[in-house]
């Protein structure tokens, strides 16, 4: 199951690592992120699991020297799943190279408010990036400084009240904004004080790259 909310951050030891591991070898560390963690430090001067996952292989591994740990993707804080990180410059290289140019394969499972109108189907919308408000915006048409994003969609299960949709995503969309009264809204076992009832009840189901072994976390068991 994707990783629930950290509330306090969990302190890493040498037998237990800040967040679960779902796949490491002598160049790539996998780890299921949970709602609320950081993926890289920022101005909020919160944890982040860049720098927790250093402290726990220095002292898991008895390294003297810095540990390197790399970033080539990113999952938005209120977002959880599988995420990548790389233990080598070479490998960071790579894999932010495959990620560029859309060689990894990425399946989200995401909880909306509003059903698609169709099951399945696939969206094409423009995306733009206000840094300033630290917002992305959906646009209908190409506008200046847009980037064009598509992703297929299907609808796993329905109750009255929220459904369970998953979508393939490969070319950089972010969120189901984009789609048809596809509100994103929190999950609603999520807990005042941990995250806000309003963020995206979105997790990174699967991510693949070429010649690399699929890395994922299993599906919520329900819709409530």
């Amino acid at each position: 199951m994707c990783a629930p909310s950290s509330s306090p951050v969990i302190k890493s030891s040498i037998n237990t690592p800040p967040v679960p591991i779902l796949y490491e070898d002598n160049h790539l560390l996998v780890v299921n992120k949970r709602v609320s963690d950081i993926a890289q430090g920022d101005q909020s001067g919160d944890p982040s699991l860049d720098r927790l996952l250093k402290e726990y292989i220095k002292e898991r591994d008895g390294k003297p020297g810095e540990v390197f740990m790399g970033i080539p993707h990113r999952l938005d804080r209120p977002v959880s799943g599988v995420m990548v990180y790389t233990k080598t410059s070479k490998a960071l290289s790579r894999m932010a190279g495959m990620f560029k140019e859309n060689e990894v394969e990425k399946i989200y499972h995401a909880i909306v408010e509003k059903s698609p109108q169709a099951d399945q189907g696939v969206l094409e919308h423009y995306l733009t990036r206000n840094t300033r408000q630290n917002k992305t915006f959906v646009h209908a048409r190409e506008v200046p400084g847009s980037k064009w994003a598509r992703l297929e969609y299907r609808k796993l299960a329905s109750s009255d009240r929220y459904h369970d949709t998953r979508r393939c995503d490969a070319h950089g969309s972010r969120g189901l904004r984009a789609g048809p009264g596809a509100q994103r809204r929190g999950h609603p076992g999520e807990k005042r004080g941990q995250v806000s009832l309003f963020s995206p009840a979105l997790c990174a189901f699967l991510l693949a790259a070429p010649q690399a072994r699929p890395a994922r976390t299993p599906p919520p068991d329900e819709v409530h």
